[in-house]
C-alpha cells in the first residue's frame, strides 16, 4: 500500500503519487484542502464526492466503495487536472474507466437522479435504477423513486464540471452523476443512524452491481464479482472494535455460567426418590458485572463504521451479547426463559412436526446401554488423536481437554473440550461425538481464529444453529449418527415445545419417559438441560440447524466453506462479500470425514432430499 501524508501547501500530481499501477496495490493519501484518495489499483472505477458544508452523511456513502476520491474545498483547477490525469492512467491500463460523482439533492427530495449516457449504457443504468429502488423506504415513511436523465451535465447545476465530456470521450472513459435524496437526515442535517446504516448498505450494493456491469463488458479488468468493488481493507479502528467485542464476550463463558454445578447430585436425588424430589439448581458465581460490560459494549462506536457489511455484523453481535448479559443477571428467574425465547427466536411448528415424526418412526433402542462403554478418560484419548490430526495440517493448532466434576454436559468452549468426570458412552457414540465436538466446534473455532476478524472465532450473532447443524451432520458423515441420538435431538424440540406451553419439570420428564419411551437417564438429561437457567431453549437448535443445513445443501450450497469460522446461514451473502474482498480466508484445517470414501455419496443423498429420519 502506498500511504502518503500530504501537507496542504503541496500539490502532488497523479504521476508523483502513482508512478505505476500494481496488481493488488492501493494508494491511500491525503490531498490539499481536506481532499482524500483511496484507490485500489486493480479497480477501474472511482466514486467522487466534492467536500461541502452542511452535507452530513453524503461523504460517508462513498467511503464504503473500493476506490473513492474526496475533492477538497478549494483548488478546483488542481482537482480537475488530477482527475483528468487519473482517468488517463486508468483508461490506458484497463481500456476504459468509469467515474461516478455523488452529490445530495434538496432537503425533502425523495428522487434519485441518474445523469449519464443512458443510450450507451442501458444495462448498467437499468441495473443501477432497479437496485436503488430496492432501498428500504416505505416502512420509514419514505417513498423513493429513480429517474434516469440523458444529459451532458453530470454534476449538480450550481457546480463546474470536473471532467469535460470531450475529454472523457478522448480518454475512453465514462462519467455518471448521481443525485442522492438526503432522506437519511432531517431538515437540520441530523443523520438518522439506524436508517442511514440500511441506506448506505443498499446504496453501495446498487453502485457495485451497476459498475460491475460496466467493468465486465467495457474493460479488461479480471474482477469476477461485484463484491470485489467493495472495501478490501479494514480500517485500524474497525479491528480495534472487533477485538473489544471479542474481549467483552471472552470475559465470561455463557454456557458454563448457565449450567448447574450440582446436576449429578440432583440426578441421583431424583432417581432415588422415584422421580419425586428435585432440589434447586446451583450456579457458578458470576466472574463479571453484566452492567459494567454493557456500558463497555455501548461505548463502542459501531455506528461510525463505514463498511456496511462489518457494521451490520458488529451491530448484530452487540445486540446478542447484550441479551446474554441480561440472561446472566436473570439466572434462576422466569425472565431468563422469556429472554431465551428471544435469543433463539422461539420454536417453529414445522420443526416440532419434524421432531414428532422422528420419534414416531424411530423406536428407542433400550439395549444400547448394554454395548461396550468407554469412560471420560478413554474419550479424552480419542480427542487427543483428533487434535493431532489437526496439528498435522497446521502445526500452530493447539487445544486442551478438561475433565471436571462441575460440568454436566460435554462441550467445547473457546476451542477447548470440557468433559463431565462421570460421562460414559458407547464406542459408536464416541465416534459421533468426536466429530461433533472436535471436528466441528474446536475446528471452526481454530479456523475462525485465523481470520482477520476475531469475531469469526468467538462467533457472529446467531451462529449456534448452523454450528450444531454442521456438528450433527458430521455425526452422519462419520457413520456415528444413531437412532437414539437422533431421537434425543427430536426429544429436545418436543421438550422445548412443552416448556413454552408451561410444563413443569416432572411433567416434561414423564412426557419423555412414558409417552415417548426415552430411558429415565435420557429423559432426565433432556429435561434438566431444558430447565437450566430458568428455562433454556438452546437445545432446540440442534435439530433446527440440521434441517436448515440439509435444505441449504439441497439448494446447491457447499459444506466446506461453512467451516471457515462460526457464523449463521443468514450471513452467507455477507461472508461471500468478505471472502471476495480477501477479508475471509479458506479453512486452515478440515475434518477427517471429508476424506471418507463414502463422503460424496452421503452428501449427494442429502442434496437429493434424504429425510432426516433416514440419516441414521
Amino acid at each position: 500500500m502506498i500511504n502518503t501524508e500530504v501537507s496542504p501547501e503541496s500539490m502532488p500530481t497523479v504521476k508523483q503519487l502513482i508512478p505505476k499501477l500494481e496488481c493488488g496495490a492501493k494508494t491511500v493519501t491525503r490531498l490539499p484542502h481536506g481532499g482524500f484518495l483511496f484507490l485500489e489499483h486493480d479497480v477501474p472505477s472511482l466514486l467522487i464526492y466534492r467536500k461541502k458544508e452542511n452535507d452530513s452523511g453524503t461523504d460517508r456513502l462513498i467511503r464504503a466503495g473500493a476506490s473513492y476520491l474526496i475533492v477538497g474545498s478549494e483548488s478546483f483547477q488542481y482537482y480537475k487536472t488530477f482527475i483528468e490525469d487519473l482517468t488517463t492512467l486508468m483508461s490506458d491500463n484497463f481500456g476504459s474507466f468509469i467515474l461516478l460523482e455523488i452529490f445530495s439533492g434538496n432537503t425533502g427530495s425523495q428522487m434519485f437522479k441518474v445523469r449519464g449516457p443512458s443510450h450507451k449504457l442501458p444495462v448498467s443504468l437499468q441495473v443501477l435504477k432497479n437496485e436503488l429502488l430496492k432501498i428500504k423506504s416505505r416502512q420509514y415513511n419514505v417513498n423513493l423513486d429513480v429517474c434516469v436523465e440523458q444529459t451532458k451535465t453530470r454534476q449538480t447545476v450550481s457546480e463546474k464540471p470536473l471532467l469535460e465530456i470531450s475529454h472523457i470521450k478522448q480518454r475512453g472513459a465514462t462519467l455518471i452523476g448521481l443525485e442522492v435524496p438526503p432522506v437519511f437526515r432531517d431538515e437540520h442535517g441530523q443523520v438518522f443512524p439506524l436508517y442511514f446504516r440500511d441506506f448506505q448498505d443498499q446504496f453501495i450494493t446498487a453502485i457495485q452491481r451497476a459498475v460491475f456491469e460496466f467493468v465486465r463488458v467495457q474493460t479488461t479488468s479480471s474482477l469476477t464479482n461485484y463484491h470485489a468493488l467493495g472495501k478490501r481493507s479494514i480500517h485500524e479502528e474497525v479491528f480495534k472494535i472487533d477485538k473489544q467485542l471479542t474481549e467483552i464476550e471472552n470475559s465470561y463463558q455463557f454456557l458454563l455460567l448457565v449450567a448447574p454445578v450440582n446436576i449429578q447430585v440432583l440426578r441421583q436425588q431424583f432417581f432415588d426418590s422415584q422421580f419425586k424430589k428435585l432440589d434447586r439448581y446451583h450456579y457458578r458465581l458470576l466472574p463479571v458485572d453484566p452492567d459494567i460490560l454493557k456500558r463497555k459494549l455501548y461505548d463502542l462506536r459501531i455506528d461510525e463504521i463505514d463498511d456496511p457489511a462489518i457494521s451490520f455484523l458488529f451491530d448484530e453481535k452487540r445486540a446478542e451479547i447484550d441479551q446474554e448479559l441480561t440472561m446472566l443477571k436473570e439466572r434462576g428467574a422466569k425472565n431468563f426463559f422469556y429472554s431465551s425465547i428471544r435469543l433463539y427466536s422461539g420454536l417453529d411448528k414445522a420443526l416440532l412436526a419434524e421432531a414428532e415424526l422422528i420419534l414416531q418412526n424411530i423406536p428407542e433402542n433400550h439395549n444400547e446401554s448394554q454395548h461396550a462403554l468407554i469412560d471420560t478418560s478413554e474419550f479424552g484419548k480419542l480427542a487427543k488423536q483428533e487434535f493431532d490430526y489437526f496439528k498435522d495440517q497446521d502445526s500452530h493448532f493447539n487445544s486442551k481437554i478438561h475433565i471436571r466434576d462441575d460440568v454436566n454436559i460435554m462441550m467445547v468452549s473457546k476451542g477447548e473440550l470440557y468433559l463431565p468426570s462421570d460421562y460414559t458412552m458407547s464406542k459408536n457414540d464416541a465416534k459421533a461425538l468426536i466429530q461433533h465436538e472436535i471436528g466441528t466446534h474446536a475446528l471452526t473455532y481454530y479456523n475462525g481464529s485465523q481470520q482477520p476478524l476475531t469475531q469469526m472465532a468467538s462467533g457472529l450473532a446467531n451462529y449456534d444453529a448452523l454450528q450444531e447443524g454442521i456438528a450433527v451432520l458430521s455425526e452422519y458423515l462419520s457413520g456415528g449418527l444413531s437412532g437414539n441420538r437422533l431421537r434425543i435431538l427430536a426429544g429436545r424440540v418436543v421438550a422445548g415445545a412443552a416448556l413454552m406451553n408451561g410444563a413443569e419439570f416432572h411433567e416434561m420428564f414423564f412426557k419423555l419417559y412414558s409417552q415417548y419411551d426415552f430411558t429415565k437417564e435420557r429423559a432426565f438429561n433432556i429435561t434438566s438441560r431444558m430447565f437450566q437457567g430458568g428455562g433454556f431453549l438452546k437445545d432446540i437448535i440442534y435439530l433446527e440447524g440440521l434441517v436448515r443445513l440439509r435444505n441449504f445443501l439441497m439448494e446447491g450450497g457447499e459444506l466446506e466453506p461453512l467451516l471457515s469460522g462460526k457464523f449463521a446461514l443468514h450471513h452467507i451473502d455477507v461472508i461471500q462479500d468478505l471472502r471476495d474482498r480477501g477479508l475471509v480466508l479458506p479453512p486452515k484445517i478440515t475434518p477427517r470425514y471429508l476424506n471418507n470414501d463414502d463422503f460424496n455419496f452421503k452428501i449427494d443423498k442429502l442434496k437429493k432430499g434424504l429425510p432426516i429420519s433416514k440419516m441414521i
